[in-house]
């Protein structure tokens, strides 16, 4: 069959929080079927594959030697991101990840290598660039709509009581998570270097204020983009009582847009010295995601699909989901240091 027609199966490990998101897009998209889950927790993988009537397991390695699945995508804890896409290119299967990709760049960089190697495709999952409001922000960008970019920051004040971390053992941990900045906002700072272009070094600090875990809960990042413009990034996990706000900011000579709402989904302030056709589009826009995961993923998928028969480009790959990870490290180097990291990091 040619690629142009072609359906993919695709295999899921991980069947905690963010699988529904998976298998809900997945299911929505003709050309893409799931044929197995696999979860160390047996309940968990028994649960989300037998309503479906697919093989579950609670082995990975046995999943993906199973030979029955073109893709296998990875939404277990980060630390094992790395490792099991490695072992899913080995056997000859394209990567979709969940963010963050790695914990470490040198886990990155054997992932990108070893999909390079087998000659598939490595898929970074960033749903938040494909939100409307966000595309018509990029979109503004390149038009330069803005004049000069003088100001960016990305807020992110959500909430995760002890419950949440007390619910897996690798939550909050170094190892297998990261923290505030590496866990729950890293989609925030993909998007701002997205938009704004390369961070030349970035200033910050991080706290563990409330909760009992090993990283942080709260971090405030100050960058300086290679344009000359500034931005910051303010994360925390200890807004009361709900998530408030998941938002992106941009400053210019000529325009000022705000994308708020709990996950980047509404225009709060869109203000343009020119008149654009898009600005009569832009506040029908908004969206009321039911989670701060938002509607991405089905949109995800449609490219990976298009990807996989030939018709498109990825919209990001595993460099760019590494140069996201690479911002986060330098804030965490930071953190550590108490000083200013250039970037890009020393190997």
């Amino acid at each position: 069959m040619s690629d142009e027609k072609r359906s993919f199966r695709i295999a899921l490990a991980g069947c905690g929080r963010i699988s529904g998101n998976h298998i809900d897009a997945i299911a929505r998209i003709d050309g893409l079927d799931l044929v197995a889950v696999c979860d160390e927790r047996p309940d968990k993988a028994q649960a989300v594959a037998e309503p479906l009537g697919i093989p579950w397991y609670t082995d990975y390695a046995k999943m993906v030697g199973a030979g029955d699945s073109d893709v296998v995508a990875i939404a277990t804890p980060s630390g094992l991101h790395s490792a099991q896409g490695v072992m899913a290119a080995k056997a000859g299967k394209h990567v979709v990840t969940e963010k963050p990709m790695a914990i470490s760049l040198r886990s990155a960089d054997e992932l990108v290598q070893a999909c390079d190697a087998a000659h598939v495709h490595l898929f970074v999952v960033k749903q938040n660039r494909l939100n409307a409001p966000i595309q018509m922000l990029k979109r503004a960008v390149d038009k330069g709509r803005f004049g000069r970019l003088y100001m960016a920051n990305c807020t992110v004040r959500w909430t995760r009581p002890q419950e949440y971390y007390e619910q897996a053992p690798w939550r909050g941990t170094w190892e297998f998570d990261g923290g505030a900045f590496m866990n729950q906002a890293s989609h925030y700072v993909d998007l701002i270097q997205w938009v704004m272009g390369p961070v030349e070094s970035v200033m910050a600090k991080t706290a563990t204020m409330a909760r009992r875990i090993e990283t942080e809960d709260s971090g405030i990042a100050i960058l300086r983009f290679r344009s000359g413009a500034l931005g910051t990034i303010e994360v925390t996990m200890l807004t009361y009582p709900r998530n408030m706000e998941g938002s992106i900011t941009l400053l210019g000579e000529k325009g000022t847009v705000k994308i708020g709402g709990t996950a980047v989904n509404k225009v709060e302030h869109w203000i343009f010295a020119d008149s654009d056709p898009d600005d009569e589009a832009i506040h029908s826009l908004d969206s009321s995601p039911p989670n701060v995961y938002g509607f991405g993923h089905e949109g995800y998928y449609r490219n990976v699909l298009a990807v996989l028969r030939g018709d498109a480009k990825p919209d990001t790959d595993g460099r760019a989901g590494r140069k996201s990870l690479e911002l986060i490290l330098g804030i965490y180097e930071s953190a550590r240091t108490g000083r200013d990291v250039p970037l890009p990091l020393k190997a």
